[in-house]
């Protein structure tokens, strides 16, 4: 089959496009034959070298959308794998695919059967890859936030595949949205999108937040990482919360930090990962409905562009120069 290899850790350059044999199918696994694959800038510090779990030579991608060729033998009485069937649609994401194992940059990929949700869905399957992991993120994220109708909300990186759905989502349950960007190209995308006031970041943006909501924001969804997570804790109201989960900023260690000064009194820090193993059953509900809303027109893509296959090394560039403005996505078909 046709992958693209990561050999040695480095820039876009070492994605190399190789012939590798079909992968083995162990029990309690699904072979994948890709439509399309939804990129994530994790991929970027995966491909650098920047995570102690990847080991190389490596196919990298956490994220894809198929069709199932053959599953392994699994329990008949398994609820979450039952409806995976030969030449079902489903998407396959996270869980170590692409880091611990063999991800998505390629003709077919084998997954656990419990890291791969199906769906029912005429969408195309580029719009198709643009959805599953950045809604759901988004969405687990704005649980982990406890938002509310009536809550305000500050997006820092807002202009990011998953800020952009966190708008979406929020904007749906009631919320104020403050959202930042730090290119002015994009202020005119988080508008659109949804957000009541759009912050050009400096890195310094307390002052400003605060001008419109004195007593601080509800909650905080930090995307942009360590760079900013000290000026974010400030906008923060007493007995609100920020949960950081991103580094947009290229930036995952905060030097010097000091819990009990830097977290103001009552605030509450906490995280979420996307890459944790999902719970197939529900997150397949939560996409199911998404992906439905997609299709009448409820919920947008938020797709920025869509790259092919042999474009993959120009697609690690674009993400890498912060040119997108939403999801991009590599077209396998």
């Amino acid at each position: 089959m046709r992958a693209a290899v990561v050999r040695l850790p480095g820039g876009p350059e070492v994605i190399q496009f190789e012939e590798l044999p079909l992968p083995e199918l162990p029990s309690g696994w699904v072979r994948i034959r890709i439509k399309a694959i939804g990129l994530s800038r994790s991929e970027i510090y995966a491909r650098r070298g920047e995570y102690p779990e990847v080991a190389f030579p490596r196919v990298l991608g956490t994220e894809c959308v198929g069709v199932i060729e053959e599953h392994a033998d699994q329990p008949s009485d398994d609820p979450a794998t039952l409806t995976l069937s030969q030449g079902t649609s489903v998407v396959a994401l996270m869980g170590g695919l692409g880091r611990l194992y063999d991800g998505c940059y390629a003709e077919y990929v084998v997954a656990p059967a419990t890291q791969v949700l199906p769906l029912t869905t005429t969408l195309p399957w580029d719009i198709l890859a643009a959805v599953p992991k950045s809604y759901l993120t988004a969405l687990q994220a704005l649980e982990t936030l406890d938002l509310r109708p009536g809550h305000t909300l500050l997006i820092r990186g807002g202009a990011s595949s998953v800020g952009l759905c966190a708008i979406t989502l929020a904007k749906e349950r009631g919320a104020y949205i403050f959202a930042t960007t730090r290119t002015p190209d994009k202020v005119g995308a988080l508008h659109a999108a949804g957000a009541d006031q759009v912050i050009l970041d400096t890195g310094s943006i307390e002052a400003q937040v605060l001008h419109t909501a004195p007593d601080g924001v509800s909650a905080v969804l930090e995307l942009v990482g360590a760079t900013t997570l000290r000026d974010s804790l400030l906008t923060v109201a007493p007995s609100g919360i920020l949960c950081y989960m991103g580094n947009l900023g290229d930036h995952s260690v905060l030097e010097r930090f000091q819990p009990l000064a830097d977290i103001p009194s009552g605030v509450r820090l906490t995280t979420y990962a996307s890459r944790a193993t999902i719970d197939a059953a529900h997150c397949t509900q939560l996409l199911q409905r998404i992906v439905d809303g997609v299709a009448t027109g409820r919920y947008p893509t938020h797709l920025d562009r869509v790259f092919s296959f042999e474009q993959l090394v120009e697609a690690h560039r674009y993400m890498e120069d912060n040119r997108a403005t939403g999801k991009v996505v590599v077209s396998a078909t």
